[in-house]
């Protein structure tokens, strides 16, 4: 069994505790080695006095593993398991009560020592395999994205003059795009580079600069895609969607919006009741800037439930025998936050508009007016 340094400094601390014990010779830790016998190798890794000895491997034969008149040994056993020993030589027997309790603290203090080091080392090990297959995964995943992209470029080609059929295509080539993206986000990840500023580190939900950097961009050239999809799912599903009556012509981090609004628009189509319509709404804000709404009209979010799914890892009674993680609402509103606006639910879609459906829900994302949300964004 390796050890790691951490574990050989608390070890030498624990050890040297005993300099003032007069009646205590010596001290050795040994970690246990899985041998050809049922008995395990007892390996040293450290000493008190540390000077002047080289002391060997114990097999399971070895008759330094016996008591001895003046030797003892306390096991560092854990659920049963010998992880290692403490091998104490004194100048007589019994030991003093007070000699006897701290050797048992020593001991337990070693054994969580050493359950900790072996977790460590799992942990480390299952760390390392996921990062091989992921990449193993990233590498595989590339080959199909590039196919999609192929084949959809020569059918968009095919497609010249078809307005109606070219749309879709054009769809599905942004939407390889995002794929790509977000695989080479993840690349980043594996090789090292950072994915958040030290600034972003206390909101650690924030998309990585490769996916939400900032720049300044044209949302409705964004929202055009998010649309299509929405109507092609709409119609999958035997269900109403209604668009905007406009597309919201806005600069800023355009990026992180679309975002939002994918997550949205996901959780309506995911979450609503089957046949329930869904649709995006947009008007000027009174106080300046826009709000963009995507609402249902499914069953409403319990009143209880309203702002508790907006934190990380949360998720509403209605979806949760569903597939999801629970991130996509607390992602939004962190990102509408750091745009300058903000992300909440609203009592029901009539709230937002007269025209809409008197019951379902309604997530209202506000942005601030385009010069706030630039200079929001710089910042």
């Amino acid at each position: 069994m390796a050890v790691s340094k951490r574990f050989l400094s608390l070890l030498n601390f624990q050890l040297a505790q005993f300099a003032d014990r007069g009646d205590v010779a010596s001290l050795v830790v040994y970690v246990t080695e899985p041998g050809p016998a049922e008995t395990p190798s007892l390996i040293p890794v450290g000493q008190w006095p540390s000077a002047g000895r080289v002391l060997p491997p114990l097999a399971a034969d070895s008759p330094l593993r016996a008591p001895e008149e003046r030797r003892r040994w306390l096991p560092l056993r854990h659920q049963g398991v010998l992880l290692g020993a403490l091998q104490v030589e004194t100048s007589h027997l019994p030991w003093p009560e007070p000699l006897r309790q701290r050797l048992q603290a020593v001991a337990l203090c070693l054994t969580e020592g050493l359950c900790l080091d072996l977790e460590h080392t799992r942990l480390q090990h299952q760390l390392q395999h996921q990062q091989e297959q992921l990449q193993v995964l990233l590498h595989q995943l590339r080959n199909p994205l590039a196919a999609l992209r192929t084949f959809g470029q020569l059918l968009l080609r095919r497609l010249e003059g078809d307005s109606r059929n070219r749309g879709l295509v054009e769809g599905l080539l942004q939407e390889e795009r995002q794929l790509s993206r977000y695989v080479d986000a993840i690349d980043q990840l594996e090789s090292g580079e950072a994915a958040f500023s030290a600034a972003d580190m206390v909101m650690p939900l924030l998309l990585p600069p490769s996916l939400g950097g900032g720049r300044q961009q044209n949302l409705a050239a964004l929202v055009q895609p998010l649309l299509q999809r929405a109507a092609a799912t709409a119609a999958l599903q035997s269900r109403a969607w209604l668009p905007p009556a406009q597309l919201l012509d806005w600069q800023g981090d355009a990026e992180s919006v679309a975002e939002i609004l994918a997550n949205l628009l996901e959780n309506a189509f995911r979450y609503s009741q089957p046949g329930a319509a869904v649709g995006l709404h947009v008007a000027p804000c009174p106080e300046g800037g826009w709000a963009l709404t995507v609402w249902d009209s499914g069953e409403p979010i319990a009143a209880c439930e309203r702002e508790r799914i907006f934190e990380p890892g949360e998720r509403g009674s209605s979806g949760a025998d569903l597939p999801g993680t629970g991130l996509g609402l607390a992602l939004g509103r962190q990102l509408a936050r750091r745009l300058g606006g903000d992300l909440c639910l609203e009592a029901c879609p009539r709230q937002v508009d007269g025209s809409l459906p008197e019951c379902g829900n309604a997530f209202r994302l506000s942005l601030p007016p385009a010069e706030t949300a630039r200079s929001t964004a710089d910042r």
